[in-house]
């Protein structure tokens, strides 16, 4: 391995700069989405998760190194107790420039103004059906009631940017891909569909017969909008097209179909404190030991990221036999 002790900013050795993490707060969510969670789940102890002082304490190593966006992810983030507290702490990091949140939305009624006023500039609300006993399916569990009214909670406290994420899912609601491009486009919001990401294996289904690529999602799009591709970029790995005359965004995160990897500037620490140098892969450092050695200051820890540049792989390998396919549930690589 090189000698990395000079080096202040975390390069890997494609040349790929990271400038964006993805933190996971939580394992928990009050859903059990069926692409992200198995219906009889069993979370992680207390005492195998990360403090809320440890979680901050990652962040700031990290914003020293470069990293210009974090985005907050669960499970759900919202069921943290005291997230706020990190939250706020986090919307004052020296040198950050995009605080984001994925959500299911259920808790953003009770929400969205403070976290407004800690710093999230854009929040990701996750919504797979407009149908209230389609929702509850996919979810087992959630309320879209709930959902709509988080959505339009965060939409009155002024965020400089709300997308919608639906995960399109042959059998469950590949039929309402126009109905959720009309919702978002109606209410001025952004939506980005996923294509399911093959992570652990689901209870209720074989992922290789419930997967929608996203050119035939385009395709039911564009029996109604005139989609422009766009060049503007978020954070991930997101492609937008604009719809003519509106100001919403169409996007597509096509991790199956589509291999985004040759721009990747993101990594993962998963809430027990795994960093994960990749979505598809299990390369990873475990920085909870290095948080918990007392011998151990921030430089240790700021070695140890700048370190695993030389470990994060070129590309994913979704659905590809010749390859070893991640057993992690979504819940536990961060959303």
């Amino acid at each position: 391995m090189p000698d990395n002790s000079q080096v202040t900013e975390l390069i890997d050795k494609f040349g790929r700069r990271v400038d964006y993490i993805r933190l996971s707060v939580t394992d928990r969510c009050d859903f059990r989405c069926v692409y992200c969670m198995t219906e009889d789940m069993t979370f992680l102890p207390r005492d195998q998760i990360l403090s809320l002082e440890e979680l901050y304490r990652v962040a700031k190593v990290f914003t020293e190194l470069g990293v210009k966006k974090i985005r907050l992810t669960g499970g759900e983030p919202m069921v943290r107790s005291n997230v706020m507290s990190l939250i706020e702490k986090l919307g004052a990091l020296p040198g950050l420039e995009e605080l984001l949140l994925t959500t299911n939305g259920a808790q953003l009624e009770k929400y969205a103004i403070p976290l407004k006023a800690a710093g999230v500039n854009r929040i990701n609300i996750s919504i797979d059906s407009l149908d209230a006993e389609r929702f509850k399916r996919i979810s087992r569990v959630g309320k879209l009631d709930k959902v709509l009214a988080g959505i339009e909670a965060a939409s009155a406290a002024g965020f400089e940017r709300i997308r919608l994420n639906s995960v399109v899912m042959r059998g469950y609601n590949e039929d309402e891909v126009l109905d959720l491009a009309d919702y978002a486009v109606e209410h001025d919001l952004d939506i980005a569909f996923i294509e399911e990401m093959p992570l652990g294996e689901a209870s209720d289904h074989a992922r290789e017969d419930t997967t929608c690529s996203n050119a035939w999602v385009r395709e039911k799009i564009e029996e109604k909008y005139q989609l422009v591709d766009s060049a503007e970029t978020t954070a991930g790995p997101a492609r937008f097209a604009k719809i003519a005359d509106h100001k919403s965004r169409i996007g597509f995160i096509s991790p199956v179909t589509h291999n985004f990897c040759e721009d990747c500037n993101r990594v993962r620490v998963t809430v027990e404190g795994r960093l994960l140098l990749c979505l598809g892969n299990e390369h990873s450092v475990d920085l909870r030991a290095i948080l918990r050695n007392p011998k151990n200051d921030d430089t240790v820890l700021k070695q140890a990221l700048i370190d695993s540049m030389q470990i994060k792989p070129e590309r994913h390998y979704f659905f590809d036999k010749d390859h070893a396919q991640p057993v992690r549930l979504m819940n536990m690589t961060g959303g």
